[in-house]
């Protein structure tokens, strides 16, 4: 894979973001999540460029190659913000392409929302996977929400103190903190007590992840750190108070969603209920397709890459045909 991939950067909101690309044809752009960076879609991209797709994917801002984020503020990484990188990246990679094909998974998918949130006009369908679209509370800030529920141990609520979790994972290794992240399995939702986050047993890896897979994301994580990623979670509040205007809002864009049935996400409180008896649609009009996956836990794209290959083509491929058939 690596050696079939074009590796190109493009200056966007005074960062220079990376990016990686192979094929050509309508642009599918892959937006990927913590603790990843554009390898965790190496299954899906050279996959649909064999189908006639041009396949992007960045590093987003604080991530992998991508340079020039500050990260010792995380106001600079608001939704706003990585929303803004990729619509400047489709501007200066693909012009003459009005809309475009999205995948998102994690905070790519919340990012992914955003985007279909605040730029409905730049997106032709979107495939969700893991993390549902959470709609504006008007009264309830994200944070003191979470704690509430799952308390101080919460992984959310542990990763806002700038450098406190950085230092546990600093003792602990880049790549073992990577290794327990990525083979999570437990539905129950992600405690990391404070000065022993993770368990001491050693990480057996799946057939998924090769230790090649794991030392390519420790090799970018040990250059970059974690903090880049962890703004994310450090401008939750700050998203919320932003986007004042989008409160109840609906995505007006085709969606697909994904979910293993095994991701904690999928088993936080209500979920599940949210995206099966109707929430979700209510708020998603244009959801097309809701696709529980059984045994599969959250890093799915890579875990079953040949289903959710196929899940995203057959999508996609419907927005295609109808486009060449209109022509």
């Amino acid at each position: 894979m690596e050696g079939q991939v074009e590796h190109k950067t493009v200056a966007v909101n005074g960062i220079n973001m990376h990016f990686v690309e192979i094929g050509e044809g309508p642009i599918v752009l892959f937006i990927h999540g913590f603790p990843e960076c554009w390898y965790s879609w190496r299954h899906q991209m050279s996959f649909m460029a064999k189908q006639g797709y041009r396949a992007v994917a960045p590093d987003l801002r604080g991530y992998g190659d991508t340079t020039g984020a500050p990260n010792d503020d995380p106001s600079k990484f608001t939704t706003l913000d990585i929303v803004g990188d990729l619509v400047e990246l489709l501007n200066n990679i693909a012009p003459q392409e009005e809309k475009v094909f999205v995948v998102g998974h994690d905070w790519g998918a919340v990012v992914s929302w955003a985007l279909c949130l605040y730029r409905p006009d730049k997106v032709k369908a979107f495939v969700c996977l893991s993390v549902a679209f959470n709609p504006r509370n008007p009264v309830k800030k994200p944070l003191e929400t979470l704690r509430k529920v799952y308390g101080d141990d919460y992984y959310v609520v542990r990763f806002q103190e700038p450098g406190e979790i950085e230092e546990e994972f600093a003792q602990i290794g880049t790549k073992t903190v990577l290794e327990k992240m990525l083979t999570i399995r437990d539905p129950e939702p992600l405690k990391l007590p404070k000065g022993k986050p993770f368990d001491d047993s050693p990480v057996i890896l799946p057939p998924w992840l090769t230790e090649t897979d794991v030392d390519y994301y420790a090799t970018k994580y040990e250059h970059t750190g974690f903090t880049g990623g962890l703004n994310y979670y450090r401008a939750l509040d700050l998203n919320w108070e932003l986007t004042a205007p989008w409160t109840g809002a609906k995505i007006e864009v085709p969606v697909k969603f994904i979910v293993g049935d095994l991701d904690l996400t999928y088993n936080s409180a209500g979920v599940k209920f949210y995206i099966n008896k109707g929430g979700l649609k209510k708020n998603v009009p244009l959801l097309e397709d809701v696709v529980i996956l059984k045994g599969v836990a959250h890093f799915l794209q890579q875990e079953k890459p040949d289903e959710v290959n196929e899940h995203i083509h057959v999508f996609f491929q419907s927005f295609s045909s109808s486009e060449t058939s209109a022509l």
